[in-house]
């Protein structure tokens, strides 16, 4: 079974992000990027799969410039077998990416495709969504547990009334929760022989893909700045200011 796991370049999660002088986006001159942490979640998982023997490949994707092939590398260290690199310098928007994946997939023709919930930056929760609607496949969204049973998957994800347990023929997509499992930290010598393994440079053109503007950013700012809080002697003086500074009862 092969399985593909599509991750995203983005600024490190424990980095602190700016906005650029003229808001247009954030700055991201000279700042650690990294696999987004969901994302890395989803190589933890397709790696324990072939570990077990449920997977006999892992191929990693990404859309982005071309010194994504970093995050590539670093997902190849963490026990993938080869990548994909779908090269460019545009901002794609959820849905485009989804076309770009499903491209991919008519030519990977996966099994199981694994996508982080989410990425850090845009926060959209959407691109597993889309990439299961364009390719016409069964999906299972915010996974704690991925098994391989009887030629289908057993997925156990999280809702807000607790767990929910259910089954998917293959091929399927199944993005990770937080709690799916733990990633590995890459091993030196696995990093020095991730950079042997095979890794493919496609455009957008190759693909065969036509992609259109579906939005546009107006603004980026900052959110405010959190004022100081203060101590209070007493319960009534609590009641009294939020009664009459905050005004909410």
């Amino acid at each position: 079974m092969k399985v593909l796991v599509p991750v995203k370049r983005v600024v490190d999660a424990n980095v602190k992000v700016r906005v650029n002088a003229d808001n247009t986006g954030v700055d991201t001159a000279n700042l650690k990027m990294a696999i987004n942490p969901f994302c890395e979640i989803a190589v933890e998982e397709a790696v324990r799969l072939k570990e077990a023997g449920v997977a006999s490949e892992v191929v990693v994707v990404t859309v982005g410039p071309k010194a994504a092939q970093e995050q590539l590398r670093t997902a190849m260290a963490l026990g993938a077998d080869r990548g994909v690199h779908i090269e460019t310098d545009e901002e794609l928007v959820p849905l485009s990416i989804a076309k770009l994946l499903n491209a991919v997939q008519s030519r990977e023709e996966a099994q199981l495709i694994i996508l982080g919930k989410q990425s850090i930056d845009g926060d959209n929760n959407q691109t597993g969504q889309m990439l299961a609607a364009l390719g016409k496949m069964p999906q299972a969204t915010f996974a704690s547990e991925v098994k391989v049973e009887g030629g289908q998957l057993a997925i156990t994800r999280e809702i807000d009334g607790g767990l929910q347990s259910i089954t998917l023929p293959l091929p399927a997509v199944v993005t990770a929760d937080l709690r799916l499992n733990e990633p590995r930290y890459a091993k030196l010598p696995n990093i020095m022989k991730a950079k042997r393994k095979p890794l493919d440079t496609l455009s957008i053109d190759d693909l065969g893909v036509s992609l259109k503007s579906h939005q546009k950013v107006l603004k980026v700012t900052p959110p405010a700045e959190r004022k100081g809080g203060v101590m209070l002697a007493s319960v009534a003086e609590l009641v009294e200011k939020l009664k009459n500074e905050a005004k909410v009862i």
